[in-house]
């Protein structure tokens, strides 16, 4: 807890890995991800496009962003987009909404799908067991969110690792075969800025946290080691992926088939029940932006948000992705993530690279 606690920590490593927590879930908790964004690829393919275009893309995004948050003070993506991008903001709103329904109805889908596979119960249970424990986390502000994202990181990291270690030493022939057979297909790289641009959004989600910062050379620090602590456990779960194409190709949860394949039990109760609290956490960092959105918004004006605000938004959205999700995970990945990837890429990363980098370079 002190290391957690500790305010190197806390400025450098605290935004990643609250940044890492909220994408792990949309960006590749079940593993169908990174399938349909770079297994299409070949297996090297995919590790092109995630190695070199998705993690370079998010940390100098993410780095300029921090950056950009801190020199304004601006650590709410209202405030932030208006400074950003001025009257403009409004069409970010929109589309980070949007984005945010869509990421969490396949939090949902994906948390009622893990109980139905492990337990083999309704898969009413896991999404409603994971919408109260969203709301209880989102009720007891950002502080206690940080501790409980940091800490669950490390367990996190130390499963995936251990993940990898087995599937590695039962598997390695047939993943290296795979690496060293499967030809390189198709553009790669737009693979991995597709997957990059999505995924970029849940930095606004973020930008409580780069209130350690102290100034915008240790917040765009923190950003490029953020991009490195998103992507490394998705470069692991796909390495181990590799060792089952192509099959793995047409699963709906690839990782819960690995754990199938490797006659493992207890280590596919551990990985799926971390996964499930990955689930809360990324549900957890998306709506407590929305309502501190609204908490600042109030400030703005002198107020002080309602007592009532955070318990009905954050009720108002878990209902209303809990009926999205019916729609089906494979179809909500490919179909929301693919659209909302360019959507973005005009309303943020433009935007962020463009004016942001010059504001941040002019002089007071």
């Amino acid at each position: 807890m002190s290391i957690i606690t500790s305010k190197k920590f806390q400025k450098y490593f605290v935004p990643g890995i609250v940044f890492q927590s909220c994408v792990i879930a949309g960006g590749y908790g079940t593993g169908r991800e990174l399938v349909e964004y770079f297994m299409g690829y070949g297996p090297m393919g995919g590790v092109l496009g995630m190695c070199i275009v998705s993690l370079l893309t998010w940390s100098i995004v993410c780095g300029v962003s921090f950056a950009f948050a801190r020199k304004f003070r601006k650590y709410d993506y209202k405030n932030f987009m208006k400074k950003l991008m001025g009257p403009g903001w409004i069409v970010f709103e929109i589309a980070y909404i949007i984005f945010i329904l869509i990421v969490l109805a396949v939090v949902s889908a994906s948390a009622g799908s893990i109980l139905h596979e492990l337990f083999g119960f309704n898969k009413w249970v896991g999404i409603i067991g994971m919408s109260v424990a969203v709301f209880l986390l989102v009720m007891n502000g950002s502080e206690m969110i940080e501790k409980v994202l940091s800490l669950w990181s490390f367990v996190l990291y130390g499963v995936y690792f251990l993940f990898l270690v087995l599937v590695i030493s039962k598997y390695n022939s047939a993943i290296g075969q795979s690496f060293a057979t499967v030809p390189v297909t198709g553009n790669w790289a737009l693979g991995g800025f597709q997957y990059a641009f999505y995924n970029l959004a849940i930095i606004i989600a973020v930008l409580y946290t780069i209130r350690h910062c102290e100034n915008e050379k240790e917040a765009f620090s923190s950003g490029l080691i953020a991009g490195v602590i998103g992507i490394l456990p998705g470069i692991i779960l796909f390495v181990a992926m590799a060792g089952f194409y192509p099959v793995i190709k047409d699963q709906e949860l690839p990782i819960d088939y690995i754990l199938i394949q490797m006659n493992m039990p207890w280590l596919r109760y551990i990985f799926q029940i971390i996964l499930f609290g990955t689930l809360i956490e990324t549900g957890s960092g998306l709506i407590y932006s929305i309502t501190d959105r609204i908490a600042e918004g109030y400030k703005s004006k002198g107020k002080e948000a309602p007592k009532w605000t955070t318990p009905i938004i954050a009720v108002l959205l878990l209902v209303i992705t809990t009926f999205i999700s019916s729609y089906g995970l494979i179809n909500l990945i490919a179909k929301g993530y693919g659209t909302l990837a360019w959507v973005f890429f005009f309303v943020y990363v433009i935007p962020i690279m463009t004016l942001g980098v010059y504001k941040l370079l002019k002089k007071a």
